[in-house]
């Protein structure tokens, strides 16, 4: 392992340290050339997004999601897509695209499936394999040796069998090749994303000691205030639900029954089902106090509620538009995941909510990858320096 933060191997001691493998700045003294990336699980390409805002060249992005497929697809169309589940691809399938210029730096960036770790999930099934996926991230990682690792995921992918679960095999895995890291668990909205959304990240570099990036926005920074709601979809104009915009894109709000427009209408900014009167009150919540986010509305000056796969719907959470009577739009889901109205998505509605709900926030990936690119100019890897 490297012991101190900067410290520079030998190329002798780079090769018996880590192998064979053409590891691009311990073997090349180092180029001032913009990072490259990897993004597995990636999606639909929220944290792909934010890495390409901040500069860095987005190689490829593997997922088995077709929709998500065709979403990245249409966003990146100079990077490889893999629509593959990671458990049947081989690493020489990144090979041409990581030794095309391997003298660069290089991340990998992976957000595996939240779903199994997630406090919303009621039940878990020791047979969920998507509880592994990350395990088979790790081969990538050996074989590639990435300068910088970004992991995004719920904060209970941490809490999962702690000392033996997913991501302890993942640490300890990281600090045998000599990875140092840093993992926390912040809320997005602490980047600027207008969001009450809690996050596990992890950072991780072979080129030193790092930790994870100081916040943005909130107490104690240049922005004090946070991200609300209406500072990030009060311009986009009005439409009624069911209806789609017809010159902004992915504008459009899921149908409400006669019954849920009702509802809604009843419900006040920042209010639920409790403001409803009794008539309108459905019989599974008169003796339930639980659950008050469902059929509730955004508050305009604050950050939206963490949005889920169901974020468009007014049934599944606090997603009622704050001032119309509707749910929000795929559009303004997308925005508050701090995605740009250029970003267009592919799919039916159910599946473009699904790709929003489970992206990384574009806004919280960029600055992890600022993050990374500050950490390597500051490195004596940066510019060819010996």
């Amino acid at each position: 392992m490297i012991e101190n933060a900067f410290d520079k191997p030998s190329r002798f001691e780079s090769r018996k340290k880590f192998g064979s493998i053409n590891l691009n700045l311990f073997e090349s003294g180092g180029v001032s050339g913009e990072m490259q990336a990897i993004d597995f699980f990636c999606g639909c390409g929220g944290s792909s997004a934010g890495l390409r805002k901040a500069g860095i060249e987005v190689l490829a992005g593997i997922d088995n999601d077709p929709d998500a497929g065709c979403t990245f697809r249409m966003n990146f169309p100079e990077a490889k897509f893999f629509q593959e589940d990671i458990r049947n691809l081989h690493t020489f399938c990144l090979e041409p695209l990581i030794k095309r210029e391997r003298n660069r730096p290089l991340l990998f960036s992976a957000c595996a499936p939240c779903q199994p770790f997630t406090k919303q999930k009621t039940t878990r099934r020791s047979d969920d394999n998507r509880m592994v996926l990350l395990d088979e991230f790790h081969r990538f990682v050996r074989v590639f040796r990435p300068d910088y690792i970004f992991l995004e995921n719920v904060p209970g992918f941490k809490n999962d069998a702690a000392d033996r679960g997913p991501l302890a095999r993942f640490l300890k895995f990281l600090d045998e090749l000599g990875y140092k890291f840093d993992m926390q668990s912040p809320e997005s909205r602490a980047y600027g994303v207008p969001q009450v959304r809690k996050r596990l990240v992890l950072v991780a570099s072979l080129l030193g000691k790092i930790s994870v990036p100081p916040a943005t926005h909130g107490p104690g920074t240049g922005n004090p205030n946070f991200a609300s709601v209406w500072d990030t979809i009060g311009n986009l104009p009005e439409i009624r639900a069911g209806e789609e915009h017809d010159a902004v894109k992915n504008h459009r709000a899921a149908s409400l029954s006669g019954k849920n427009l009702e509802r809604i209408a009843a419900t006040p900014e920042g209010g639920g089902r409790l403001d409803w009167p009794e008539e309108l009150r459905l019989a599974c919540h008169r003796e339930h106090s639980g659950h008050t986010d469902v059929y509730g509305r955004l508050r305009k000056d604050r950050p939206a509620a963490a949005l889920s796969t169901r974020c468009i719907s007014f049934s599944n959470g606090r997603y009622g538009h704050p001032t119309q009577d509707r749910a929000i739009s795929v559009r303004e889901a997308a925005r508050l995941q701090s995605f740009d109205d250029s970003f267009e998505f592919a799919g039916s509605l159910n599946s473009m909510a699904r790709q929003i709900g489970n992206a990384v926030p574009v806004r919280l990936a960029e600055v992890f990858a600022s993050h990374f690119n500050s950490h390597y100019k500051g490195s004596p890897y940066y510019g060819g320096s010996n």
